[in-house]
């Protein structure tokens, strides 16, 4: 599905690639993941991390746009696929600097009702993801409908109407306070990789390939 999605933002924005260096591959419990990354012109930072492990029974994939270029919301996708269930998440962090407004979203929200709520859980970050963010759970049966749910989410928010960006500073600073906040307090793949790879490599994982915040 993150295929889909990359080609859904290339009608939009061109990929120029950059390199992730040692972070391409790596392993963390039991996971196999494969990091990729772009810079998409006029929009800003792309990431994409593919995990698979425990003999092929379990399968994640993340997708992340840090939008530098416009004043749109941080994007994080998350698709789990294990022990029979499809989990999709997919949250919008408020790094904007105009606030966003975007009722193509609360559509795409509204239509995807019918679909198995997933509790998120209680987290650091609340207060600044967005009531368009969606968490879904399924089975099989269900996949080609959180495809197509994924989908619709994800061009409502590369065609929302946004205002012009005009303090690049103060929304970095909104994104690195999101990224290291990640870093400080923690997340459900953060502490994977803190407890893998140790803060310094996490810390340069996160801010260089997957955000694309230094």
């Amino acid at each position: 599905m993150t295929e889909k999605l990359l080609q859904l933002l290339q009608l939009q924005y061109p990929l120029e690639v950059c390199d992730p260096g040692a972070f391409s591959t790596l392993k963390a419990k039991g996971m196999r993941f494969t990091v990729r990354a772009w810079e998409a012109r006029g929009l800003g930072h792309v990431s994409v991390m593919e995990a698979k492990g425990f003999f092929g029974l379990m399968k994640m994939d993340t997708l992340i746009v840090n939008p530098t270029e416009r004043d749109l919301p941080l994007y994080s996708y998350d698709r789990i696929q294990a022990m029979g269930n499809d989990t999709l998440i997919a949250e919008l962090y408020d790094t904007t600097v105009g606030g966003f407004r975007a009722p193509a979203l609360d559509a795409v929200c509204a239509d995807g009702a019918a679909l198995q709520d997933r509790d998120p859980g209680a987290h650091w970050y609340d207060g600044i993801r967005l009531s368009q963010s969606i968490s879904k759970i399924g089975k099989k049966a269900q996949r080609e409908a959180l495809d197509g749910l994924a989908a619709a989410h994800f061009s409502a928010w590369l065609t929302a109407e946004c205002p012009p960006l005009t303090d690049k500073a103060a929304k970095q600073a909104k994104t690195d306070a999101y990224v290291e906040g990640l870093l400080t307090h923690g997340g459900p793949s953060t502490d994977v990789f803190l407890k893998t790879l140790g803060r310094e490599q996490t810390e340069q994982l996160f801010r260089r390939v997957l955000f694309g915040t230094r």
